[in-house]
Order: structure tokens, then C-alpha cells, then sequence
């Protein structure tokens, strides 16, 4: 398995870095730090601050980036067959996905620092970016590392649990875990004396429908591995992730994989989820 892990000195990529390894066991990881230059990466104002001590300071940056490098690299378990260091003047954001694509890493790691959904608008932020722009499964740590012994699998459809199926068949986790799979039924009215539409009937079906979905979801996860129990919650499915999240080391959801326009105007259960719940959050695509 190949990992690319983003680094900065943010306590969160140091925890990052040990996150994975409670996850994982790979055989393949690339630290990857961007040497963000802020408004000198501008040609013209690099210039005009040449006489300044600009290169000073660039290679200062620099050799500052393959410090961080080699203490991230001490952190990595001696039993991973290969370790790569990417340090790389540009956006950290845009680096580890070009990293991310060299190396054909499975998985993209980046830790979060928790900046609300209108500070990540106005400010941005590496996770975000990463997260909002991969093409790949990404693993946002968020809080302190820990082992990894209960995993929320959030199911929304069939494309969702045939992805995550996969994934966890394919990557098994560094220890057995217990699984619980989760669908959230969105309530619709059902207060009115007429229920003209039959929506009684719907909604009765709908949850029996949820039942049957988890079910056999979790049929396809029964491994020497997993231990697969399943739940149907009604209501805002982020909201109810979030809750059910509050008793799980990980949560494993699937992104539809909505860009731009479209994702502002539809919304993204995957996105609102990294920001309703403290543990890390696995988002496979």
C-alpha cells in the first residue's frame, strides 16, 4: 500500500504522520512538505527583494523543509520498505497532490487543524484543498492519534457501500476492528391527517429498505478482520454521523466527487461530515 502523507510543522501533521500507522501498515510512504513562500514566490517581488537577502531566506525555508523531512521520516516504522521525501517550493496543497499522482498512492494523509467551514472559505486551509481537489481516498486526522478499534462506515447508496466495500476488503485496517455501518434516513412529513400521498406507507418502506441496505452491506464485510454490527438513524445524515461518530475511533464515508458549481449548490454529505465529527475520517472516491 502506498501512502503520501503532507507535512508541515503543525502539531496535527506530526500526528498525522502517527495516525497512519494505527491505520495502516504500508510498504510504501512519501512525506511530502510545500515550501510556502507566501508573497515572495511572486517573480517580480522576488526581484525587487533580491539585494535584501531573499535568497537568505528562501534557503532558509528550504533547508527548514528538509528538517521537518527527516523528523517526520524518524517517525515512520523501520519496517516500511520505502520512504521518499518531496520538499518542494509552492503551494503545500497542490504538491502533495501532484505527489499524490506521481507516486500512485492509494492513500492521501494531511492533518486538520480544525478551522470552521467560514474560516476555511475566507482563509483556506491544506486539508481542505486537498480534500475539496483529490482524486484520490483521503484520510483527514483530525484530534489526537489514536488506535484504531471502532470504524462508523457511513453508507449513503449503493455506488457509496460498493466503493467502501472494496476499499476495506482491499486495505484492511493494521488491527481488527469492530465495524458499524450506518444509514441515515432523511424524515419527510408525515403530521398530516390527509397523507394524500401515501407518505406513511413511503416512509415505512424507506426504513425497511435502510434495514435490508446496511445489512447487506455488513454481509459483504464479515471477515476474520471485522466484526460488522449495523444501524438506521432517521435524520440529517452528517448530523446523524456526526453523533453516532462520538463513540468511533474513524469514520469511513464515500465522496460523489461534486466539483464547483455543483457542489455549491447541492451540498456535500462527505464535506459537512468532516466538520460535524472529532475523529479522523477516511473519504474514499
Amino acid at each position: 500500500m502506498r501512502i503520501a502523507i503532507g507535512v508541515d510543522w503543525s502539531d496535527q501533521a506530526f500526528t498525522a504522520v502517527t495516525q497512519t500507522f494505527h491505520v495502516y501498515h504500508p510498504t510504501d510512504v512519501t512525506l511530502v512538505h510545500g515550501v510556502n513562500l507566501g508573497f515572495f514566490e511572486q517573480p517580480l517581488l522576488a526581484e525587487m527583494t533580491n539585494l535584501q537577502g531573499y535568497d537568505d531566506f528562501r534557503n532558509a525555508m528550504v533547508d527548514a523543509g528538509r528538517q521537518l523531512l527527516e523528523r517526520a521520516a524518524a517517525m515512520v516504522p523501520p519496517d516500511v520498505g520505502s520512504v521518499r521525501k518531496v520538499n518542494e517550493i509552492g503551494s503545500p496543497a497542490q504538491i502533495i497532490l501532484d505527489s499524490a499522482q506521481t507516486v500512485a498512492a492509494d492513500l492521501v494523509v494531511v492533518g486538520a487543524r480544525g478551522r470552521s467551514r467560514v474560516a476555511e472559505t475566507v482563509l483556506g486551509s491544506v486539508s481542505h484543498r486537498v480534500l475539496s481537489h483529490a482524486s484520490r481516498p483521503t484520510l483527514i486526522v483530525k484530534g489526537p492519534a489514536r488506535p484504531i478499534k471502532r470504524v462508523l462506515v457511513a453508507i449513503e447508496g449503493h455506488d457509496d457501500a460498493d466503493r467502501i466495500t472494496q476499499w476495506l476488503t482491499r486495505h484492511q485496517f493494521a488491527t481488527p476492528v469492530e465495524l458499524c455501518v450506518l444509514n441515515a434516513v432523511v424524515p419527510v412529513g408525515l403530521d398530516s391527517p390527509y397523507d394524500a400521498l401515501g407518505a406513511r406507507a413511503w416512509w415505512e418502506g424507506a426504513e425497511s429498505y435502510a434495514e435490508e441496505f446496511v445489512k447487506a452491506t455488513a454481509a459483504k464485510l464479515l471477515d476474520s478482520r471485522y466484526t460488522v454490527s449495523t444501524k438506521v438513524a432517521v435524520g440529517n445524515p452528517a448530523a446523524m454521523v456526526g453523533e453516532q461518530a462520538q463513540a468511533m475511533d474513524l469514520v469511513v464515508v464515500a465522496s460523489h466527487g461534486r466539483k464547483g458549481i455543483d457542489r455549491f449548490l447541492l451540498g456535500s454529505v462527505s464535506h459537512a461530515i468532516v466538520h460535524q465529527v472529532a475523529c479522523p475520517i477516511l473519504v474514499i472516491r
